[in-house]
């Protein structure tokens, strides 16, 4: 009898666990296929010059998704606008210059550097030449020189490693380089650490590999145009052809083939500290832009709770233009942006029939993703609604396409985070999946050691390092990725409606729970102000 008793409380537990909320569904049903392809069939067509963060496509897509709020009877929520305007700033060098020994040489011709130090002028009188560039405990290119040799001057190194004559590496020991050899950031650590003022480094392939990076040199990344620090400060590197670096190494008597030679051979470090004019001149020819995340905020109909909120957010920019071409991002990011409609139309709804949920629902489109999260890093840091009062974000990006890994089964989708802040988020979202889409939920790209790092590639990103539970949702890797095929016609939208349904029902069960989500998982961010 206690066993039978047993089972049937077990079997009313699955029961209550897995019974749908007639009113959920009633509204979850407004997110269909017919209308994410009718508004993605205009904000990812031609017109919308691919809709880089900044320029009039950018501008179009904010004034087209505001509209739409609009058109739903949402009512503006930033001092009467729907738009969270920021700054841009965008610096290139394509002016700069270099001076060595009274010879000038040219940015991109001779030498090139990345954004990411602010000096206008680098220079010095003595030149260190560190060899590879190369400090471990088999080989070190610094014991020939003094604790006080790099100390505010630049050095000089080569990339790659040591190698013998059959091609094995004098650090690893085998033909499989060492980190050393790929890494110029470990060099740069070295170099930095002893006290040098800059490192430039020889690329052996200096004419091609500028070719690769031609565009992204032409054209510089943005940044958002306010003081904050990003990063850790480093040193000015600068890359440099083996004709520049020759000139250089003239005064100390040697050259890059010379001095490769020399070390491969013998297994021994060739370092050496000589006089060298050497001048840097950085241009900072300045570009200025703004753009704008648009917000869609429809309030809680609970007193109590309406102050915190669900925030659901989708990029909706793109890569823009190339060489006449447009990147319509149909899928990246047009899929989560369109979905962020139909859901601020689901809410919206709710509301207006007096179904809304408890807390309060912002759905905010943002902008500038594609140059590195800016748009939601901006709120992150001016939010329009206190952070201590976000429940969480559920980040929705590329959702419309199927990866290589499903092939043939379009009903998956990977959910990145969930677990990450608050295992209460998991479970409820596990839940949604289980009592109303059955989806097949993969955690593939959730793991810790994720070498693509999708966790820290996308908008809710800025949410979790505050100590914002997160969830992203994302369908993975196409061909197309970044690619001008990033187009409507290869849009599953019954897949992209299954997903974003599974984002309302979510975002419904956290807005009308009794007690806001626990944040019960240690923040890898904690040190973040």
């Amino acid at each position: 009898m206690k066993i039978r008793l047993v089972l049937l409380m077990l079997g009313l537990s699955v029961a209550s666990f897995a019974q749908q909320d007639s009113i959920a569904l009633k509204y979850a049903a407004s997110i269909t296929a017919a209308d994410l392809k009718a508004h993605l069939e205009i904000l990812a067509s031609d017109e919308y010059e691919g809709r880089e963060t900044g320029f009039p496509g950018q501008k179009k897509a904010a004034a087209y998704i505001s509209d739409y709020f609009k058109s739903l009877g949402i009512e503006p929520c930033n001092e009467g606008s729907y738009f969270q305007e920021f700054p841009l700033k965008q610096v290139n060098g394509l002016s700069s210059t270099a001076t060595i020994n009274g010879t000038e040489w040219k940015f991109m011709d001779d030498f090139f550097f990345f954004p990411g130090f602010q000096n206008s002028v680098v220079k010095g009188s003595k030149l260190v030449f560190a060899g590879y560039g190369i400090e471990s405990d088999t080989f070190s290119d610094y014991s020939s020189l003094s604790a006080n040799d790099c100390k505010g001057n630049i050095v000089l190194v080569m990339e790659g490693e040591p190698t013998d004559s059959k091609g094995i590496s004098h650090i690893s020991g085998s033909e499989n380089m060492s980190d050393w050899a790929e890494d110029w950031r470990l060099k740069r650590k070295v170099a930095q650490d002893r006290g040098a003022s800059a490192i430039v480094v020889v690329k052996s392939d200096f004419e091609s590999y500028v070719k690769r990076v031609k565009y992204f040199l032409e054209n510089p990344g943005m940044r958002l145009d306010y003081d904050k620090k990003r990063g850790d400060d480093v040193i000015p590197t600068f890359f440099v052809s083996e004709e520049m670096a020759n000139t250089m190494l003239l005064s100390g008597k040697c050259s890059v083939d010379k001095a490769k030679k020399k070390i491969n051979k013998k297994n021994k470090p060739l370092s050496e500290v000589h006089d060298c004019s050497v001048v840097f001149h950085i241009t900072r020819d300045q570009q200025n832009f703004t753009a704008e995340n648009v917000l869609a905020f429809i309030p809680g109909s609970d007193s109590i709770l309406r102050d915190e909120l669900v925030v659901i957010t989708a990029h909706y920019d793109h890569v823009g233009m190339k060489d006449g071409v447009v990147y319509n991002g149909a899928d990246d990011d047009g899929s989560g942006t369109v979905t962020a409609l139909e859901l601020a139309q689901a809410f919206k709804l709710a509301a207006d029939e007096g179904n809304g949920p408890r807390r309060s629902i912002l759905v905010m489109t943002v902008s500038g993703e594609e140059k590195g999260l800016l748009g939601s890093e901006w709120y992150s840091e001016y939010p329009i609604f206190p952070l201590e009062n976000t429940v969480c974000d559920l980040n929705i990006d590329m959702i419309g396409r199927m990866d290589k890994e499903h092939e043939g089964n379009d009903r998956y989708v990977y959910l990145i985070g969930s677990d990450k802040l608050s295992t209460e988020l998991h479970s409820i979202s596990e839940k949604c999946n289980n009592t109303y889409t059955n989806l097949a939920l993969d955690y593939t790209y959730n793991s810790p050691d994720d070498p693509n790092r999708f966790y820290y590639r996308s908008d809710h990103y800025n949410f979790a390092k505050h100590g914002i539970p997160v969830i992203f949702y994302f369908s993975g890797v196409h061909d197309d990725y970044h690619q001008p095929g990033d187009d409507v016609e290869k849009i599953l939208f019954d897949k992209t409606a299954e997903i974003g349904k599974l984002v309302f029902y979510t975002a419904w069960e956290v807005a009308n729970r009794d007690a806001k989500l626990v944040v019960d998982v240690e923040n890898e961010f904690k040190s973040v102000d």
